[in-house]
Parts: structure tokens; sequence; C-alpha cells
């Protein structure tokens, strides 16, 4: 597959950037309109957040060399899981070197063999590994359907644990889980769950603290993990639950136990955007002024965008072809977007991602839409439906 995608001159991988990630990247020497960045704050290149990873380069090094569990405990990891806890309401978290690892690492341990863990089919790929790994029973309802969920939790033995594990905002169709109606299932039949939050942190409920908040369904959510590759600028990822929850986790997460710790420079630049994205609050403001101007211009113009109700915004194309051959367009037009095809989505949902960040601007948006009708015209995409 990727050599026939290579040989038709449409691969859409691996493209090099050359610059900074902002709303402008520089790509082979050319400037492009960022809208495939998951910098939904756009602090990646803030100067506090690069000047707090200078600074703890200088004090403490490059790396760790160990894991959490042995020598690569700093007091600055100390810090920022006490910050993370109470940013998102809950006793105790712990961080991980990336996002991916803290799925893999939680949803393998946390049940045992006489349990279930229940996801939604659309859940990222990074807690689909998780639940491979776990010796619990795996079961899997429709996306976003309640019905669906409630019948899976009835063929449950009422005495098992039962975890249900969802997104909180899809990372593809960019909608969010009917967390209400989960958390209102989820005490009918005595099961316990945990969000994803990669993408609503920073984007939803109070201060950027992310779905749950946004929903006001903390204290009914049992664990909330988190990423710092997204508004929080960095790379790393942290679980946030009760201490007793916590404490399992940093005797039995093999992912935490066995990897390197996170760098000073990513826990410090994480921790660094976290304290602006509390302070600036117009960040948020912004995106959610821009994001409501795009999800109106698309569905004016006849885009195909779905339930997404976020800065992530799909436009579907539902054609694997085409999907290659308009994201080719709208590189040679100075315009960055990401493909989504199998396995990250069925083959008749393939899309386009847009994605926005805090500092886009609406005369960006303007130009990459204007881009986007000219292409997608151009494959008879756009007024096929």
């Amino acid at each position: 597959m990727p050599q026939r995608v290579k040989a038709a001159g449409v691969y859409p991988y691996f493209r090099c950037i050359e610059s900074e990630q902002d709303t402008e990247v520089l790509m082979n020497g050319r400037k492009v309109l960022m809208f495939g960045s998951n910098s939904y704050l756009g602090l990646t290149n803030h100067p506090r957040v690069i000047e707090a990873a200078v600074e703890a380069t200088r004090k403490y090094g490059t790396g760790c060399a160990g894991s959490r569990f042995l020598n690569g405990t700093l007091d600055l990891h100390l810090k920022l899981e006490k910050e993370l806890a109470d940013f998102v309401g809950k006793e105790d978290a712990i961080i991980y070197s990336t996002g991916f690892q803290v799925n893999l690492g939680v949803v393998s341990c946390v049940t045992g063999k006489d349990d279930v863990i229940i996801c939604d089919e659309l859940d990222h790929a990074s807690i689909v590994e998780g639940r491979r790994l776990s010796v619990s029973k795996a079961l899997k309802f429709k996306h976003n359907d309640m019905e669906a969920l409630e019948s899976k939790l009835k063929t449950c033995d009422p005495s098992c644990v039962k975890l249900i594990v969802v997104d909180g905002v899809f990372s593809m169709e960019g909608d969010l889980a009917n967390l209400p109606e989960i958390v209102r299932l989820a005490k009918m039949y005595n099961a316990s769950i945990m969000v994803d939050e990669a993408h609503g942190l920073g984007v939803l409920g109070n201060q950027g603290r992310g779905t749950c908040d946004h929903f006001g369904v903390t204290g009914d959510v049992d664990i909330i993990m988190g990423t710092f590759s997204k508004s929080l600028a960095a790379i790393g990822g942290f679980v946030a639950a009760d201490e007793a929850v916590i404490n399992y986790l940093r005797h039995n997460s093999r992912s935490y136990i066995f990897s390197a710790s996170n760098t000073p420079a990513a826990t410090a630049a994480a921790m660094e955007a976290l304290h602006i994205m509390k302070e600036e609050p117009e960040r948020i403001k912004h995106l959610w002024d821009i994001t409501n101007y795009s999800l109106k211009c698309f569905r004016e113009l006849g885009f195909e965008i779905g339930n997404t109700s976020t800065p992530i915004i799909p436009l579907y194309v539902r054609d694997m072809k085409k999907t290659f051959l308009v994201t080719k367009l709208l590189f040679d037009e100075g315009v960055f977007v990401n493909p989504v095809i199998p396995p990250a989505c069925s083959p008749e949902d393939t899309l386009i991602r847009f994605s926005l960040m805090a500092t886009h601007t609406k005369e960006q948006i303007d130009i990459a839409i204007d881009k986007l009708v000219k292409c997608f015209k151009a494959l008879g995409i756009l007024g096929e439906r």
C-alpha cells in the first residue's frame, strides 16, 4: 500500500518541517499554513515554555537515565504531578513518558481476569492496545450509542469489575463522548469509568480542565488521563485518580515502571504550558471563536463534517484515493492537513482532519477554506452529496 501511494506521487506521511510548530511552517523552503497540528493552544513556541525547557535542561541535564521506579524521579516530576491532580480534580497523579504509554499501562493492568473492559469502537489506538494486553474480557460498543453500551453492561456478571473506557473528545471525529449518560449507566450497573482527555484538556471545561469538567462529572469518573503533546506543548502523559489507584499503578503499570522517565525539558515545558493555560483564558476563548466560525463556514459551504463540535473538524471524503489526492492538492496550494484512512477509520469513512490552534487568525482560516473548496470541487467531492 505505501509503495503504491508513493508511486502515484500522493504519499502524505513523514513530510519534513523545517521550522517551529506554528500556524505557518516552513517546508521545502516555502511557507505552508498548518491545519494538521494538535497544538490547540498554540504554545509549542511560546517564549515562556521554551525558557522553562531550557532552564530545566541546564539544571537537570538532558535526561534522567532511568525509570521513575529507580533513579528517574525528580522533584520536578512530583511538582507537576501534584499540579495536574489538583487541576483535574483528583487525589493523585503520575507522569508517563508518552500519552500512548499511559493508556497502554493503565488499561492493561487495572482489571483482572474475571473482569470486563468495555470500550467505544472509536477509542484511540492506545486504548485498543491496552485492552489487548489485558487479561480481562473485552467488549466493544457502537460509537456513542448508549443503548449499545447498556446492552453490553447487561451481559456482564453483576459481581465482576466493569471498566468503561472512552475518549472524552474523539480524535478523528471531533465529537464528545456522552459522559452524562455513561455516568448514569455506570451507576446503574455498578461500573467504573476511565476517560481519555488527550483532546479535551486545554479545550473544554473551566480553564481547559477537559470533558469531564465540561459535563460536570469529574467526581463520577474514576480515572482521568491526559497528554502533554497537545495543549501542553511537550511530550508525555499522565493519569489521575484516587490515591489508592495511583499507588497501585506506580507498582504495577509496566509501561511506567520499565520506561525511562520523562525528560526534564518536557516536564518543565508542560508545567509552564499548564500555568499559561490557567493565566490566559483568552487563548481558549479565541480557540472557540474560530472553531465556531469554521464549523459555520464548513456547514454553509456543504462540507460533510459529522457531529463534531470541537477544534477537530473532519471533512469526509469517503474514498481512499480521493483522500490522498485532495491532501496532495491542498499541500500544493500551501495548506497542510492530515488524511485519515484505515485503521484510523473504516474504509467508507476516510476523511481530511482539519484542526485549529488558538493562534490561527480568521484570515488564515478563510484562505484555507477557499483552498479546500477549490480542491474538493476539483475532485468532485464537494457537491456530490
